[in-house]
């Protein structure tokens, strides 16, 4: 199969800080719970997938593509597909998963999309399931994807829509405040919401080399445990940096508040909270 490779990552300097995030203990943590976290967007994976139409003469470059879910279905229905991401360890659990299901013609690379010198025109299709929202600078990274897309390939990127409309965000978020004010991250700063804004999503797009540009809405409940204690558990790990620095009792009371969430949100189904997100189309 085709693929890119190198013999160690090298990032752009722009992203340092989301290098030492997903290369170290954040992407330690996705990796470990690598099940949970497809599971908590489990409602837009087929979404994602049914919208790229692939054949099987398609050669599939997945970005952010964490422990390979995506990339592996896609190579189900490809040539073969290349999953891309910062985090060696969500990449040994994707190498893992694709040897267990005897997947040849799939690939992973721990890469910056920003500056990967990806072959020219070498794919039809990029696929990105909320994983292209950390580029320290986006204008480059789409830049990069199109210069290898071939012309008229096509890209496809899940990611949330603002804020105000993903419960699951306001709710962790809310209770750990523990009553503070949450500092915003600056604009135009990697994060979860750095692509929710449609115009500016559609501009910077544009800027890139693409077109056609397309959002969908799409509204899916989000899975985050089985039970409330294991929601809890689960995004307390993630989240717990918030009340870190916390006295205990404002700590304890934070705490608690995330688990009364989890007790509102349990249903015979598991821990649900409404989300939204945008589906994005675009034509090299």
């Amino acid at each position: 199969m085709d693929i890119d490779a190198t013999p160690a990552v090298i990032a752009d300097p722009a992203n340092a800080g989301q290098l030492a995030a997903w290369d170290g203990g954040e992407g330690a943590y996705w990796a470990t719970h690598a099940d949970a976290y497809d599971a908590a967007v489990r409602g837009y994976h087929a979404d994602l997938l049914e919208a790229a139409l692939l054949g099987s003469a398609d050669r599939v470059l997945d970005v952010g593509c964490g422990a390979g879910q995506t990339t592996i279905d896609a190579a189900h229905q490809a040539r073969s597909a290349l999953g891309v991401d910062l985090s060696s360890a969500m990449l040994e659990v994707a190498r893992g998963r694709a040897g267990a299901a005897g997947i040849s013609n799939v690939d992973f690379l721990q890469a910056d999309v920003q500056i990967h010198p990806f072959a020219a025109a070498g794919y039809d299709v990029v696929l990105s399931r909320t994983g292209a929202m950390f580029f320290a600078d986006p204008p480059a990274a789409f830049a990069n994807l199109a210069r290898a897309v071939r012309p008229g390939g096509r890209m496809l990127l899940l990611v949330w829509q603002p804020v105000r409309q993903n419960e699951w965000f306001l709710a962790f978020t809310n209770a750990l405040a523990a009553g503070r004010e949450l500092p915003a991250p600056p604009p135009g700063a990697p994060g979860p919401f750095s692509l929710s804004d449609p115009d500016a999503t559609r501009a910077l797009l544009d800027g890139a080399g693409w077109s056609d540009v397309e959002l969908t809405g799409l509204e899916r409940p989000m899975l985050f445990g089985a039970n409330a204690n294991d929601a809890h558990d689960f995004v307390f790990g993630q989240l717990g940096w918030l009340v870190a620095d916390l006295p205990d009792q404002q700590r304890d009371r934070a705490i608690a508040a995330l688990h009364t969430v989890m007790r509102e949100h349990e249903t015979p189904d598991g821990v649900l909270l409404g989300s939204a997100a945008w589906l994005i189309t675009a034509r090299r």
